[in-house]
């Protein structure tokens, strides 16, 4: 069992080093782990436990919300919730920093992805941003945060793996509990951005006319009735997260096809087919690392890791901290759904040993690999923003340090007070 255990860990570290693909690391890990440990017929599981791995009802949501999200991203949604943002906050030193913020929290009630938050925000933001003077490594920087924001805010693609792989964790609950933690994300980012911008000047050069409040609500009001609908019908009971999916693409095809009429039927085709393809990948991925996951759990690899950081100190803060700090060393490598699946299984029994609330022990997961999504070196959103703003990662990250440190306070604020992530569900009535 100890050579077994040995073999899932170190193949699969051996090929996330050599820069193998994550999925298939995951599977030959499993699979090696299951062939040195077990016996030949347990060979025999491993396509039935891949497939039971994705065959999830749950798990129907995320194709469905990573459509919605490519849905509002090129229905124009972006340019029109820009706009209501600039007749917000108008022209003036730090603005338009403000303005590219409160876009990524308003589209990552929608797409739940942020990755696809930054492509769509910087597209738009990032000349506007240029041409009042920002510097375009700060631009990209502020960006990446900012889209971070959309791990926390729902739906949340992360959050939801979390729930499914989570036994006894509400999607409802946690959707609520990221509301409050992912506004305090997002002025975490806001409060620096603001400060810098005034600090160096930037946004001075900015002479564009401010638009009128009235037309720019009215233009932006079908995009932010989105997050309304698929919130309001959760909270109403008329429909379930998966069911909030479908009717989330229904409206955004409505938006952008009858509303904007941004989208022709071409349009869909390709947004379908996209969709696809990357709802493929995080499928490979969650059907995968369920092989690693069964074959770790049978071999009793994660259950022994957990009881030996246990043993190491009786102080569950301590425990916890060391939890954050690998949490966005992961965070700084992989992207969230990977680390979700990868740890756990590990952090699963580990949570039930020192009592945690598994709702807000979810917030604070997320939280932390928001952060990691805009920490170099790898740094997903990041890596979008850098590439639309034409600048080297490295030039960010004098930049991306102080958002680095103040969403960390955020995320402190977070652990010291719970009831920032629980009051909301609690007050709802859900299940926590």
């Amino acid at each position: 069992m100890i050579d077994a255990n040995l073999i899932l860990l170190l193949v699969f570290g051996l090929l996330l080093v050599a820069g193998v693909p994550i999925a298939v690391a995951l599977g030959l890990a499993g699979t090696a782990a299951i062939a040195t440990g077990l016996d030949i017929y347990a060979l025999q599981t491993i396509a039935s436990t891949t497939y039971n791995s994705v065959a999830k009802y749950p798990l129907i949501a995320i194709p469905l919300f990573v459509l919605t999200g490519i849905i509002f991203e090129r229905s124009g949604v972006a340019e029109r919730l820009v706009r209501l943002a600039q007749a917000i906050v108008g022209p003036r030193r730090g603005g338009l920093a403000l303005v590219a913020v409160i876009v990524c929290m308003i589209l990552g009630g929608m797409s739940g992805s942020g990755p696809a938050d930054a492509a769509a925000v910087a597209t738009i933001m990032i000349p506007s941003m240029r041409k009042a003077g920002y510097p375009n490594a700060f631009s990209a920087s502020v960006i990446a945060a900012g889209a971070s924001t959309a791990i926390l805010i729902p739906p949340s693609i992360a959050l939801i793996i979390y729930a499914v792989f989570m036994p006894g964790v509400d999607l409802r609950a946690l959707f609520a509990a990221g509301i409050v933690p992912g506004i305090l994300a997002g002025l975490s980012i806001m409060l620096p951005a603001w400060w810098l911008s005034r600090k160096h000047d930037f946004g001075s050069a900015d002479k564009s006319e401010r638009p009128a409040l009235g037309p720019a609500f009215i233009a932006a009001l079908p995009g932010l009735f989105a997050p309304v609908i698929i919130l309001g019908g959760l909270r109403s009971g008329l429909f379930t997260p998966t069911e909030a999916a479908v009717v989330a693409v229904f409206y955004g095809l409505i938006v952008g096809v009858v509303i904007y009429r941004a989208l022709s039927w071409r349009d869909v085709y390709r947004m379908l087919a996209d969709a696809a393809e990357t709802s493929a990948i995080i499928m490979i991925i969650i059907a995968l690392a369920g092989l690693l996951a069964w074959a770790g759990s049978t071999l009793g690899a994660f259950d022994a890791a957990a009881q030996g950081i246990l043993s190491l100190t009786d102080n569950p803060m301590l425990i916890l901290a060391a939890i954050m700090v690998i949490l966005l060393i992961a965070g700084m490598l992989l992207d969230g759904v990977s680390i979700y699946l990868i740890t756990l299984p590990l952090l699963y029994p580990m949570a039930l040993a020192l009592d945690w609330n598994l709702t807000w022990f979810g917030i604070l997961m997320a939280m932390n690999i928001a952060i990691g999504q805009f920490t170099p070196p790898v740094a997903v959103n990041l890596m979008v923003t850098t590439r639309i703003a034409n600048v080297s990662m490295e030039s960010t990250i004098g930049w991306s340090l102080w958002f680095i440190f103040s969403m960390m306070a955020a995320l402190v604020l977070v652990i010291l007070f719970p009831g920032l992530a629980l009051w909301l569900p609690e007050a709802l009535g859900y299940a926590i």
